[in-house]
């Protein structure tokens, strides 16, 4: 048997493994399909989606607005308030990596950076110390130091809690509105009518009186740029 054929073998057995092009457009394509996933993670929208979907029941009017309006809503809000971030990005990693000053892995690093920043304004100590304690990392100096896999469920976490703390000063009014209407059914000993189809309208002519959209839209983007 010829040398050369026995040490080419040897040296294919030992080779790392080569996916072939299908299984690599596969996982491509795969990866794709969860960048949705990751921009709704990182960026306002975890927050403006949850806030809107809680008006909606406070008020009680189920399907009023339909959930297309409420995802479109918070939808272009995540747009307006990651506009800075997005104009961050292109100046400083999407121009230059297209001018050829930058590489691919120092572009997505650059990239990367504005959105770490902005995750970490609006992150709590305590929950960003738990992943942290949990990722067992020690002696760690700045946040530059601090792995994006740590950070990306430390800020989803702070932005549940900060959601439904929104959510319950909005529940507030409109829970004393059903209180009301509750108690004056009852002296009117109108036991079998539902307090809530009668508060509804209630609910609804005062969140119009107060201009409740344009206070949920000013209190959710207050509360970013804060």
């Amino acid at each position: 048997m010829n040398p050369e054929t026995i040490s080419f073998s040897l040296e294919r057995l030992t080779a790392p493994i080569q996916f072939s092009n299908s299984i690599n457009l596969m996982l491509t394509l795969s990866v794709i399909s969860l960048v949705p996933f990751f921009l709704i993670s990182v960026t306002s929208f975890l927050r403006c989606s949850i806030v809107l979907s809680m008006i909606r029941t406070a008020m009680g009017t189920q399907q009023a607005p339909p959930n297309s309006v409420v995802v479109s809503l918070a939808m272009f809000l995540t747009i307006f308030i990651m506009s800075p971030v997005w104009h961050k990005i292109n100046e400083d990693a999407i121009k230059p990596y297209n001018a050829g000053k930058l590489t691919q892995q120092q572009m997505f690093d650059t990239a990367l950076e504005p959105l770490r920043q902005f995750m970490f304004r609006q992150t709590r100590e305590n929950d960003l110390a738990l992943f942290v304690d949990f990722a067992n990392i020690k002696n760690m100096k700045d946040y530059h130091e601090l792995p994006t896999w740590v950070l990306i469920p430390s800020y989803m976490i702070s932005e549940l809690r900060t959601s439904f703390e929104i959510s319950f000063l909005i529940f507030l009014p409109f829970l004393v509105v059903d209180l009301v209407i509750a108690n004056l059914l009852l002296s009117l000993g109108m036991f079998m009518l539902s307090p809530v189809i009668v508060s509804l309208p209630f609910k609804i002519m005062l969140f119009v009186l107060v201009d409740g959209w344009n206070l949920i839209a000013r209190g959710l983007m207050a509360s970013f740029y804060q």
